[in-house]
């Protein structure tokens, strides 16, 4: 009670100036509040990835991809939850101060809230959807459905995951656009780098080729693609060939998959394209062109289209003269 004492005497000795120096007191203290909290949380989320990279020896988070695939969950989940907190810890601290701002201006705040409530009411559905967004942001995070440099597919918006707010979800797609989608416009979330991905290569082969032999030539080139020393650990399980995956007039398709951690799809693909191109020139097996049946198409639409018209067609034998009828 002293120290009440104390500052009630502090406030009354300045007058008519103690609400306003209390006002600017607030003020000040929700703001190195905001600042401590702030601090706090990215001192957090720096412990927990330092700690990651510590366990699993990098440097970098980048290089994590190498490492088992929870260690990059948990350090993309980590700064998402950061994220996500420091824009709570900074709305809870705005509204705490905006009301005790107002009991100091003499407000009834239980009035106040009662009036709020009936203007609440009336202006609830032109806020429901942004209680949509941030209510689907907040189970989005939770559910470990996205975080901080995943590769996602919103159907609205495809791309790596830059930032997850409260209301707004940023995605910087391929071509270095960013893209801003509110939350509770998301629908479905299909995130392309979670837990592990899979390479699909579908490889036409000419139509008269010994197939047990592609496909064995397809198999070993894969597997010794595997065992290099920059994929090794990238790669999860034996490549595998799954066969004819469909047939046409010029070529047969043969289907190669492979199981790599999440995030290296991409590159892999590219590589194995290269590795396999090399092992068929080796064997000099030519990949057929599938664009041939549209060239005799056009060709043959040409060719019909340079036909005689009616007036100037040759009549056949059998054709009556007129002037025979």
């Amino acid at each position: 009670m002293e120290l009440a004492d104390l500052w009630d005497s502090f406030t009354e000795a300045l007058g008519g100036y103690g609400t306003a120096i209390r006002i600017i007191g607030l003020v000040v203290a929700g703001i190195v509040g905001s600042l401590i909290l702030r601090v706090v949380i990215s001192r957090v989320v720096n412990q927990v990835v330092r700690g990651v990279k510590r366990a699993h020896k990098v440097d970098d988070t980048q290089e994590l991809t190498s490492s088992p695939l929870s260690a990059m969950r948990s350090v993309q989940r980590t700064r998402t939850l950061g994220s996500v907190l420091n824009n709570t810890a900074t709305w809870v601290i705005v509204t705490v101060v905006a009301i005790l701002t107002l009991t100091e201006l003499g407000f009834s705040v239980t009035a106040l809230v009662a009036s709020a409530g009936i203007l609440g009411a009336a202006l609830g559905f032109g806020a429901q959807s942004i209680i949509k967004d941030v209510l689907n942001g907040m189970f989005m995070v939770f559910e470990d459905q996205l975080g901080v440099g995943d590769v996602v597919d919103l159907g609205i918006a495809e791309g790596v995951v830059e930032r997850v707010g409260i209301r707004i979800t940023e995605i910087r797609d391929v071509s270095g656009t960013l893209w801003f989608v509110r939350n509770g416009e998301i629908l479905r979330v299909g995130n392309k780098t979670q837990d592990w991905s899979r390479v699909i290569l579908d490889l036409p082969v000419p139509y008269n080729s010994n197939i047990d032999e592609i496909q064995n030539l397809l198999l070993e080139s894969a597997k010794e693609f595997a065992s290099r020393s920059d994929w090794r650990r990238k790669i999860m399980e034996e490549p595998e060939v799954w066969g004819v995956q469909s047939l046409s007039a010029e070529a047969v398709t043969l289907r190669l998959v492979v199981k790599v951690r999440a995030g290296e799809q991409w590159a892999a693909e590219r590589a194995l394209y290269r590795t396999l191109k090399d092992a068929l020139d080796k064997r000099q097996v030519d990949i057929p062109a599938l664009n041939r049946m549209v060239v005799d198409s056009y060709d043959t639409s040409r060719s019909h289209s340079r036909r005689p018209t009616d007036g100037n067609a040759p009549r056949s034998d059998d054709q009556p003269d007129n002037g025979d009828a």
